[in-house]
């Protein structure tokens, strides 16, 4: 087995602010702790929290890396104390709390998953953190079902075409929100039954009339400020609106009236925080569930773009523009 170096490289956030912040330094190797395994990145995704942490707008959790980074995959390096089914040389994909953006990162061994066979790292890289996220909050906390209808807001980011692609897999209906034709294109050609470009049209008038009149049953919003009290009026009885960011704005003033009289649920989620055995259900879950899907190429990961560790100020200035579909990817030589 390879002799572990001493350091690695790592990309860290020096100060608050854009993507110039992201600057590779030499840090010490970490060393996995009972039940962590330490991985060899091969690639890093990218996602819209690693924007607000270098910002300053989503500190660390306390106790684990300041660096950014949600989710890597790569190689098992190193095992620590308790951990049984990973061991050195295994190639995993897992969900961190920080710290994906270096050549080698600490993960628990619960939120870890085996990379199916013929999914590349890249592909690997851009699962965990959007189909962790997906899995929770359409399926367990908005308990989509099948036949049921499902609107996503930002049918084209890795959230969106992750949640079309496995809302369509398990028999429900989708509708997308985008921002342009191309991006409209993309969610219709994975599955979405109708894509909103929401610059020239009425997401609410259009739910209205693929639904005959009758509503959504679940809503993922990543965006929330005026789409908030739009999605309520968007939802059939019964509904389930999913928060999972607000891009927007998270302070709304709605009429609870909509609310009761149609019994609707409003709930959402946030997984950085939760704890590790909370993950590692979902991660059961997911591995039952999803994985196969992916394995038989029914659910793809959808790659905007890759770009080399050292250049994730460039990945972040992508990101930003809002123009990509699908994942944004950090690979390490």
């Amino acid at each position: 087995m390879p002799t572990l170096p001493e350091t690695m490289t790592a990309i860290a956030i020096q100060g608050k602010g854009g993507p110039e912040v992201l600057v590779a330094e030499e840090r010490a190797l970490p060393e996995p702790g009972p039940g962590q395994v330490l991985i060899r990145v091969a690639a890093a995704g990218v996602n819209r929290p690693d924007v607000l942490q270098r910002k300053g707008l989503y500190p660390a959790p306390k106790g684990h890396s300041e660096l950014p980074g949600l989710e890597v995959a790569g190689t098992v390096a190193a095992a620590g104390e308790g951990v049984t089914r990973f061991q050195a040389g295994d190639r995993v994909m897992a969900l961190l709390n920080g710290g994906g953006y270096a050549t080698f990162a600490l993960a628990e061994e619960a939120a870890t998953l085996p990379i199916p066979e013929g999914v590349s790292d890249a592909e690997a890289a851009a699962i965990p953190e959007t189909f962790f996220t997906v899995w929770h909050n359409v399926f367990e906390r908005g308990a989509l079902k099948a036949g049921e209808w499902l609107l996503v807001h930002g049918g084209s980011s890795g959230i969106g075409v992750t949640a079309i692609q496995l809302a369509t897999q398990l028999g429900a209906k989708v509708i997308v929100t985008a921002g342009s034709q191309e991006k409209c294109e993309a969610c219709l050609e994975l599955g979405a039954l109708r894509a909103v470009n929401y610059t020239n049209e009425d997401f609410v008038e259009v739910v209205k009339a693929e639904t005959a009149g009758r509503g959504v049953d679940v809503i993922l919003d990543m965006v929330g400020g005026d789409y908030v009290d739009r999605n309520i009026r968007s939802l059939g009885d019964d509904g389930r609106l999913v928060y999972i960011g607000f891009q927007s704005g998270s302070k709304v003033t709605v009429d609870l009236m909509r609310v009761m009289l149609k019994r609707l649920t409003l709930t959402g989620s946030t997984l950085r925080i939760r704890p590790t055995e909370v993950k590692g259900a979902i991660a059961r879950a997911i591995e039952t569930h999803v994985l196969p899907l992916v394995a038989s190429g029914n659910v793809r990961v959808v790659i905007d773009s890759t770009f080399p560790l050292r250049e994730a100020a460039a990945a972040h200035a992508r990101m930003e523009t809002s123009q990509h579909i699908g994942k944004i990817v950090l690979t390490v030589d």
